[in-house]
């Protein structure tokens, strides 16, 4: 069993923000299998198979600073071994755009993967991260919660197109595989 985490904040006021890079990423792969909408622990999830195994997306719905409790939840309900978690995510560090797959990490000061790292007791989770670029002459709150540019826009929908392919990957290939492929 796999489970993919799309991290972002529920609620309209959110949609398309920076920080929901990670709710837009696996609406993506939602619509293209057309799967249907489930609800559990605060979290809304989707589920389908390939090769007799269970895939899980999940997009939590605490706020993206609580991410953790609900991922903690599914781990421990559906049993999921921590190896077959791939989380995605916004990065102030990479540029607009940039993905960077790992194998594990700290938080670089996310404070949504800061809760999933006391949530689940590791640090190695296998993570997608999408760069968002930085503008220091804005409040970091208020720049992960501001909505892309119209040119930005255009590279994240690219950025997401390549994410869907990593995501359809990810059941297939070794971590290490996937790494080579898309980093």
């Amino acid at each position: 069993m796999k489970l993919i985490v799309g991290l972002g904040n529920p609620g309209k006021e959110y949609e398309n923000t920076r920080h929901n890079i990670g709710f837009m990423s696996v609406d993506k792969i939602i619509h293209e299998k057309n799967l249907t909408e489930k609800e559990k622990f605060n979290g809304k999830y989707y589920e389908y198979n390939i090769n007799n195994e269970k895939i899980i997306i999940l997009k939590p719905q605490n706020y993206i600073n609580l991410s953790g409790q609900v991922i903690n939840k599914f781990v421990n309900y559906f049993k999921i071994d921590i190896n077959d978690i791939l989380i995605i995510h916004d990065d102030l560090d990479l540029p607009v755009g940039k993905i960077k797959l790992r194998m594990s990490g700290g938080s670089g000061g996310h404070n949504g993967l800061k809760d999933i790292e006391n949530c689940l007791k590791t640090k190695n989770y296998k993570r997608v991260k999408v760069g968002i670029s930085n503008n220091k002459n804005i409040d970091t709150k208020d720049y992960v919660l501001g909505r892309f540019n119209s040119e930005d826009k255009k590279i994240i929908d690219n950025s997401i197109n390549t994410i869907s392919n990593i995501i359809n990957d990810f059941p297939y290939l070794t971590f290490e595989n996937l790494m080579n492929k898309y980093n």
